[in-house]
């Protein structure tokens, strides 16, 4: 077993979530020409800049105010990708962290299993926000798959970005249903969604935290 798989069973403390967060922007920096080259197939082109510029100023507030809690680091990400991002991904990426840090609270530490359920409350709050199911073709179709990796008793980190990936390639032959690509109707099968791509990002980042 990997050192990111056995890790899933220990404590996740502040530390752990700044690692996570930091490594997600790294993630996405280094991977914004492809998801504006993905979007600008089916969206406005702009996927790959707005989450750069997002995750950029995380990692900026992240050092300016370091958190108190893995829950308070959650939630400081999470208002700056609704200020910093535009479009609908702002507030959905925002939503999703933002309600997931509530969920864990003011706790010091926290199990991974409580990572996974605080994560499925924000998958919940943006499937609500969004009105999407799984199937169509938003960055769902990566959140809940690497939820259900990332809790149980044989989760492990590299299960849950494993399950990300997948999720964000099998929206490919995939009719968008919501967002900016459901304008497009059948035109929107045979690419890849945009917003799933860079939700596999953010779940892959969780074990490059590991140490």
């Amino acid at each position: 077993m990997s050192s990111s798989e056995s890790a899933v069973e220990h404590a996740l403390d502040t530390s752990f979530f700044q690692r996570w967060l930091t490594a997600a922007a790294e993630s996405v920096h280094r991977e914004a020409a492809r998801l504006t080259e993905l979007d600008s197939a089916i969206g406005d082109a702009d996927h790959g800049t707005n989450m750069q510029r997002g995750f950029a100023a995380v990692t900026e507030a992240l050092e300016k105010e370091p958190p108190g809690s893995p829950g308070a680091a959650l939630i400081l990400a999470g208002r700056q990708l609704i200020s910093k991002v535009g479009g609908a991904s702002g507030p959905l990426y925002g939503t999703l962290l933002r309600r997931a840090g509530k969920a864990l609270g003011d706790a010091a530490e926290v199990t991974p299993q409580q990572l996974a359920d605080a994560l499925r409350a924000g998958v919940d709050a943006v499937a609500q926000l969004g009105g999407a199911a799984p199937g169509d073709k938003t960055m769902l179709d990566a959140l809940l798959p690497a939820v259900e990796a990332l809790g149980g008793d044989t989760a492990s980190f590299t299960a849950a970005g494993e399950a990300a990936d997948k999720g964000a390639l099998a929206t490919v032959p995939m009719l968008a249903r919501k967002g900016r690509a459901s304008y497009l109707g059948e035109r929107s099968v045979g690419h890849q969604d945009p917003g799933a791509t860079s939700s596999a990002l953010i779940v892959a980042a969780l074990a490059e935290a590991v140490r």
